[in-house]
């Protein structure tokens, strides 16, 4: 579990791949209350306003396989700091202390970022071939929208987690 004080993130797209933070473990860790979703309209790191791309979000329901990061409690100001700039750049997301089951069988609390249905950037349930058409489209400040979901779907794998669209896109866009 870690020291008191250590602070404990949950990611489940990027985060998992490219945290950006120093920690001093990490965990396979499951959700429940929340699934993976592209559900967020990406005007900046994915896409343009004028051509946005998808990103993930947490979005109410089901439950979600992800990572935890324990970070050093010395570490913990700086850390939440670095994840609301980057997290919270166009406010579509709220910062959430969640439930964390991680992978060693105790459960913690864990800060995450959940989509904000209210937000104008919130895109709830697209149909796949949708989901595709933005995901091709979109490009931003981190890159091609393409990227961000074969990285992401190649993570979930190394970690044996199934996301049956992530698998599905990422099979069209290699295709493409």
């Amino acid at each position: 579990m870690g020291e008191p004080g250590d602070l404990w993130v949950f990611g489940y797209g990027s985060l998992m791949w490219r945290p950006g933070f120093e920690y001093l473990e990490r965990q396979v860790a499951l959700v429940h209350g929340w699934r993976r979703s592209l559900c967020v309209y990406s005007h900046v790191y994915r896409g343009t306003p004028e051509r946005p791309g998808l990103v993930l979000g947490l979005d109410r329901g089901g439950a979600c396989h992800g990572v935890a990061f324990r970070v050093a409690a010395s570490l913990r100001e700086p850390t939440i700091e670095y994840l609301r700039e980057r997290e919270l750049v166009t406010a579509v997301y709220i910062e959430r202390n969640i439930l964390a089951h991680l992978a060693d069988g105790t459960k913690t609390k864990a800060i995450t970022y959940v989509a904000d249905r209210n937000h104008p950037q919130y895109a709830g349930r697209l149909e796949r071939e949708l989901l595709l058409s933005l995901v091709m489209q979109g490009a931003g400040r981190s890159g091609p929208n393409a990227d961000y979901v074969l990285n992401t779907e190649a993570h979930l794998r190394e970690n044996g987690v199934r996301d049956p669209v992530l698998e599905w896109l990422a099979a069209q866009l290699r295709r493409a």
